[in-house]
């Protein structure tokens, strides 16, 4: 195969479908809108986990890499009462089942193994369109436009690519993220260090939850969740940090102090993350020359998932594309109706699902009950 591969979003998926193809000696450019690898910071902790992302690492030849990089300990998890009392403590059983990484060093050593110039940085997307006989055409926030034979959109949930597949958007999913951090956690925020333990933390309530996680460098990483229609949140000024700060502390109220101090002695401002979601079982019939990967093709409500179906789709389509390489829309068909399947599982978390851990009934021993039978 000698036609080059474009690929629009330069995230995890992006990356290794690109590193995939590049060890399988198939030409590929990606396009990423970021200005450069640092532009903004990359998110949290990600559990790879061994059934798909590690798989996914593994057929882009990056396991001793990727070991490099994984925070030892990470795996421990504990669920609190919202009096701060400890209602399971599940330490790190050193499997490497589904070990912690930082999601920026993760991107880091993706990069690091392709070759120079691959990513091309700035390339912000406006519009794609269809040009015929399996060619599309992709136009650049710059005016520039590129066309191709065979193009993948790993561009998020926003993504530019998909109206060529399918005329499915997000829709918001009635919870929110609002995000906080905690630095020098153990000198200078040692009670609610000592709370989330060393790995991650869950304090449940009825539509109101705390999630955090011990990340690299003593830092605490806390998600706020909230079920409230976005009207809600729009009444909440985030540009005012500390109004806004208080705003959503005042949900807490009664809470321990331990746990409230995830949120209100947070060491950068609040930042609201929306869910949206796409439908489940979201697909479409099949375009030539054209597919989707990661949130492009299958957003859901965050579970611990979305990082690892991205690296697996990626590695999967890499593996259908070196697997055909003179019939594209053979590999194509290969890669959705595997990836079709997937993402139509309910999403999931700990092996209950989200539905059940956000609904206004959730509960802690709601959740422990649902956990432990899970894992029986």
């Amino acid at each position: 195969m000698h036609m080059p591969v474009t690929i629009i979003g330069a995230g995890l998926g992006g990356l290794t479908l690109a590193r995939v193809l590049h060890v399988r000696g198939i030409p590929v450019t990606v396009y990423e809108a970021e200005s450069s690898p640092s532009a903004r910071t990359q998110g949290g902790m990600l559990d790879i986990h061994d059934y798909n992302g590690q798989l996914a690492l593994e057929a882009a030849g990056l396991m001793d890499e990727f070991h490099a990089i994984v925070l030892e300990g990470r795996q421990a998890m504990r669920v609190l009462d919202r009096d701060g009392t400890v209602l399971l403590d599940k330490a790190d059983d050193g499997t490497g089942g589904r070990p912690e990484v930082q999601r920026s060093e993760l991107r880091r050593i993706l990069l690091d193994s392709l070759p120079a110039g691959t990513v091309r940085w700035g390339r912000k997307v406006s519009s794609t369109r269809t040009l015929g006989e399996g060619r599309h055409e992709v136009t650049f926030a710059d005016g520039g436009t590129v066309s191709t034979s065979l193009l993948v959109g790993a561009d998020g949930a926003w993504s530019r690519v998909r109206p060529l597949l399918s005329t499915a958007t997000p829709e918001y999913a009635g919870t929110s993220f609002v995000e906080t951090y905690l630095f020098d956690a153990d000198t200078r925020h040692p009670a609610a260090a000592k709370a989330v333990g060393g790995g991650m933390l869950i304090a449940p309530a009825p539509g109101r939850e705390i999630f955090a996680h011990r990340e690299s460098g003593d830092t605490l990483h806390t998600y706020v969740a909230l079920t409230e229609p976005q009207d809600w949140f729009d009444a909440i000024d985030f540009t005012d940090a500390a109004a806004a700060t208080a705003r959503i502390a005042r949900e807490f109220d009664g809470w321990a102090p331990e746990l409230t101090a995830l949120i209100t002695d947070g060491d950068t401002a609040p930042v609201l993350r929306p869910h949206y979601t796409l439908p489940t079982g979201h697909r479409w019939d099949r375009v030539p020359g054209v597919t989707l990967l990661g949130d492009a093709a299958h957003l859901a409500l965050p579970n611990g998932e979305g990082a690892n179906l991205a690296l697996l789709d990626g590695a999967e389509l890499g593996q259908a594309i070196a697997a055909h390489p003179d019939d594209i829309e053979t590999a194509l068909t290969e890669y959705e109706q595997a990836m079709f399947l997937r993402s139509a599982e309910p999403a999931t978390f700990e092996g209950v699902e989200l539905s059940e851990i956000f609904s206004g009934d959730n509960t802690t021993h709601g959740l422990i009950d649902m956990i432990t039978e899970k894992g029986k």
